[in-house]
């Protein structure tokens, strides 16, 4: 491949050695290639605006709050720069957070180099990739037949899906926060899926959102 053709990957990370370890793995990728590093998201996300690159890759340490407001912030500016968040101990619900913010990938700082080089190329592709295990057991969230479900309480479980909370709802609805927990009860008994993570999960999923991928 030409190299001027290899798409180009900006990496935010504290650590110096990872970006070394980062830009080794990339400079023998044909397809991929390092197009530079820095240390801060504001300086990041100045970059994706003047640079484009196909895709960024953000250490989790920099903070999950600050790491949402700059996933909102690329969402908002129409970037086709497709962010990935790398960290230690990603948990189930701090996942979704993230794909719900703007995230296109999502894995394990200790992930094998070639689970990483599949993740840039899935995103960079236009997918969303997704180490297998964040969300521990998915069968567990299958067949939720939301074709059951009333039009009040689609409004109810789309809203979840976005990462809204109860009383959020309640107020985006007009209706009271006990009314909210209600529509849940009956969404979660005609789908059989188990908890607003789980109903989220599979809303994604429906949407083409969430693709769980193997790690190597």
């Amino acid at each position: 491949m030409n190299p001027s053709a290899a798409r180009p990957i900006l990496i935010c990370d504290t650590q110096p050695v990872a970006i070394e370890g980062v830009r080794g793995l990339l400079s023998r990728c044909d397809d991929l290639r390092f197009a530079g590093a820095v240390a801060s998201l504001h300086a990041a996300f100045e970059l994706v605006r003047s640079m484009n690159p196909a895709a960024l890759l953000i250490d989790k340490s920099l903070g999950s709050v600050a790491i949402m407001d700059c996933l909102t912030r690329l969402a908002a500016s129409g970037a086709k720069t497709a962010p990935v968040v790398w960290g230690i101990g990603i948990h189930e619900s701090e996942a979704l957070r993230l794909l719900q913010a703007g995230a296109r990938g999502v894995l394990r700082r200790t992930s094998e180099p070639e689970a990483l080089l599949k993740c840039l190329r899935s995103v960079t592709s236009g997918n969303t990739w997704m180490e297998d295990g964040i969300f521990g057991d998915m069968d567990k969230f299958s067949n939720p037949r939301r074709s059951q479900l009333t039009p009040r309480e689609q409004e109810v479980a789309e809203l979840v899906e976005k990462g809204l909370r109860n009383r959020d709802i309640a107020r985006n609805l007009g209706i009271q926060t006990g009314t909210v927990k209600i529509h849940l009860k009956h969404i979660f008994e005609k789908t059989g899926v188990h908890g607003r993570y789980g109903l989220a999960l599979n809303g994604l999923r429906e949407k083409g959102a969430l693709n769980l991928a193997p790690t190597c």
